[in-house]
């Protein structure tokens, strides 16, 4: 089963709807068999490589509120990701064009790293505050998930993935996705927002179910003791081997 995340490594709610995903499937019967992949998506395009200014104030020129609406946005999902074991540091958060980490993180993929990259990219923003904008920087975070640091120096010195990353943007366009963090299962079924663990598992379970739908075989009645017991009881609702509620 596929499960691809689209989601921006400086989103909130996406680490915490990655945090809700990976406990969905901790209790999913048949966690072996999906296979979770990241789809690029980016909630601001347009800032720039050498922005100066604060997360917060980043945050309240984007959306039109105030510093202190802002701050208490921030406040907000802070908690609610502290309830997934996640400790925020949003005041130490360097804002960043993720254009670059969307690369690395294609680059990442075809090496098998890409989960790991992306959980160490949202832990240098949101708790450490890095600057996963600068090329060094992520050239540091690569190496610390076992890629090769100079490949990924030479990767974020070219356009390499450039492309994968504008398919996958049109690929959310074609889903009909303006906001993020948005889950796909088998291409089939779509969760917005980072929903509750019960809500994911559900999901997860009902697309199971229906890729892999229950073929009764046909036989003919069954017999043997439970048959020999009802009928010796009277009870007409168990019998050809069932009973019946």
């Amino acid at each position: 089963m596929q499960v691809e995340v689209f989601s921006d490594v400086v989103c909130p709610w996406c680490y915490i709807g990655k945090r809700r995903l990976e406990q969905a499937l901790d209790g999913f019967a048949h966690r072996d068999d999906v296979t979770v992949t990241f789809r690029s998506f980016q909630l601001d395009p347009s800032i720039p490589k050498d922005v100066t200014v604060t997360q917060v104030e980043r945050l309240a020129e984007k959306y039109g509120v105030s510093m202190a609406q802002a701050e208490a946005m921030n406040a907000r999902v802070s908690g609610v990701a502290a309830g997934v074991g996640l400790d925020f540091h949003l005041d130490a958060a360097h804002p960043a064009n993720t254009f670059d980490a969307h690369r690395l993180l294609h680059f990442a993929a075809e090496h098998g790293k890409q989960a790991e990259l992306k959980e160490r990219l949202m832990q240098a923003y949101f708790m450490r505050g890095e600057d996963i904008g600068d090329p060094e920087s992520l050239a540091d975070l690569a190496a610390e998930v076992g890629l090769d640091r100079d490949e990924a120096r030479a990767v974020l010195a070219s356009d390499r993935y450039a492309d994968a990353f504008r398919e996958d943007v049109s690929l959310a366009r074609a889903f009909g996705i303006n906001s993020v963090p948005f889950f796909v299962i088998d291409r089939k079924y779509g969760i917005a927002g980072a929903q509750d663990v019960a809500v994911l598992r559900d999901a997860l379970e009902q697309a199971w179910a229906t890729a892999h739908p229950l073929t009764m075989v046909s036989v003919g009645a069954a017999t043997g003791s439970a048959d020999e017991a009802a009928d010796a009881a009277g009870a007409g609702d168990c019998t050809d081997g069932v009973c019946r509620v």
